[in-house]
């Protein structure tokens, strides 16, 4: 496939926010790599057994950001924020799904690392940090979506910092007291 430049796909993107739905078969093998690309990241460490692949993670998500009522897509880095959103979201309503068949709600601890991506070795894992990364959100939000970003999505503090439109230091002052926040909140439960 030749090199396609970010301002094609945000002139698609932009496009399939105003109503253009032909904009979306143009855009979607524009951006199929880097969604497969973020949910093989999402999937990496899952434990054996697991059920939920790539392929089914990358269409579950497009059809949320299809459905999805609010198209106006900012930029392709945007999108991409929206779409690791959206795999968060099937991430943890699977998790959630699996505990309440397999396990009667009990909550571990969590580890967040510098090099943070997320591995759910049980999933009462996700569900514990899904509810922590709710609450955090509601009292700081933005510190609550670098979270998301660099723990779920795997994006980078550059990457985050065009995403939320801030700089990378706010990005990483962000994620230190996120972190904290976050071990502080999930050890207290």
């Amino acid at each position: 496939m030749t090199e396609v430049s970010p301002n094609q796909i945000t002139g698609w993107l932009v496009e399939w926010g105003q109503g253009n739905k032909l904009a979306l078969d143009h855009l979607m093998p524009l951006v199929y790599d880097e969604l497969r690309r973020m949910a093989r990241r999402y999937l990496r460490n899952q434990p054996s057994g697991h059920t939920l692949q790539t392929t089914e993670l990358i269409h579950e998500a497009y059809l949320k950001l299809a459905r999805g009522g609010d198209k106006n897509w900012q930029n392709r880095a945007h999108f991409y924020g929206v779409a690791a959103q959206a795999m968060r979201h099937i991430l943890v309503d699977y998790a959630r799904s699996r505990q309440s068949q397999k396990r009667g709600g009990a909550v571990e601890k969590v580890t967040l690392d510098e090099g943070a991506h997320a591995s759910f070795d049980r999933v009462d894992e996700v569900v514990a940090l899904n509810g922590a990364l709710e609450r955090l959100t509601v009292l700081e939000e933005r510190k609550g979506r670098v979270v998301e970003l660099k723990y779920f999505g795997g994006l980078t503090h550059e990457e985050i910092a065009t995403v939320l439109k801030v700089s990378a230091d706010t990005v990483k002052n962000d994620w230190r007291f996120a972190r904290t926040w976050l071990l502080r909140e999930l050890s207290s439960r």
